[in-house]
């Protein structure tokens, strides 16, 4: 790697002279989480050191190390034990999202944006990211391609623990809404990867029964499952699409409305 240190002594830093880093890709912070590590500093001390670079005589700019530093100030500390890395912004924004890769603490999306980052902020090429990560090219436009969902179908899917495999997948389909009802079903159905691209090519290629429909039907509620699921696939592949549930004393009623030009050019195309 190419931050070193500019030596192996450890600097007591006062907190108030380290900075945040722009570049940092973390941005999301367990409130649970940092109390628990802020009670183990406070039982047990700083035991690996909060990396920093020096930006002036006595100024520092955070590198990694974020959630001690956090937990740290939580506890009261004044000063925190740092290295002092010799590198520029360029290597520092590097060595930032190496060292949360390497300790798994990002989500899908925080990654990709600091992958983005180095792209677009600092200049450096999909495949100078891919070497220095050890990646394939491939794979970092594949993560960078994750961030074209927007704000909220984002939190949709990590609020679901959803994969990038998933995000990906959903990304196929054309319209917010239909993405919104997707992330719905796979969270309900608890449905892995290679189940949600199945579905979703199935929907793609207007097949609106997906999987149910060579399914024989064995008893009611089977049947009535099979009815969700397809009422389901309707409206997210075909917007607006809307149906009623209607439950009385002795029967369940369905009612389906469907655009009449959206049926007209499903008739003509078939």
């Amino acid at each position: 790697m190419f931050c070193f240190k500019n030596s192996n002594k450890i600097h007591s830093i006062p907190v108030i002279q380290i900075e945040p880093s722009r570049s940092q890709p973390r941005v999301c912070f367990s409130k649970e989480a940092l109390a628990g590590l802020s009670r183990s500093i406070k039982e047990n001390g700083i035991l690996q050191p909060i990396s920093v670079r020096r930006v002036f005589a006595s100024k520092f700019e955070l590198v990694a190390g974020e959630r001690r530093l956090r937990a740290a100030i939580m506890v009261g500390f004044k000063t925190v034990p740092c290295v002092i890395l010799d590198c520029d912004e360029t290597q520092a924004a590097v060595f930032a999202l190496l060292e949360n890769l390497q300790r798994a603490n990002l989500d899908i999306f925080e990654e990709a944006e600091a992958i983005r980052n180095l792209v677009e902020v600092w200049g450096l090429t999909q495949e100078v990211v891919a070497k220095k990560l050890g990646k394939k090219q491939s794979t970092i436009a594949n993560k960078i391609r994750i961030l074209k969902l927007d704000e909220e179908e984002r939190a949709l899917i990590k609020k679901a623990n959803l994969s990038e495999r998933h995000a990906r997948a959903i990304l196929k389909l054309g319209s917010k809404e239909q993405r919104r009802l997707m992330i719905k079903k796979i969270s309900e159905k608890i449905l892995n990867v290679l189940d949600t691209e199945a579905l979703i090519d199935s929907i793609l290629q207007g097949d609106l029964m997906g999987s149910t429909k060579n399914f024989i039907v064995k008893d009611l509620n089977f049947f009535m499952n099979a009815i969700n699921d397809a009422l389901d696939l309707m409206k997210i592949s075909r917007e607006g699409v809307q149906y009623i549930h209607n439950e009385t004393d002795e029967y369940l009623e369905y009612m389906v409305k469907i655009p009449k030009d959206r049926a007209t050019k499903r008739i003509e195309s078939a």
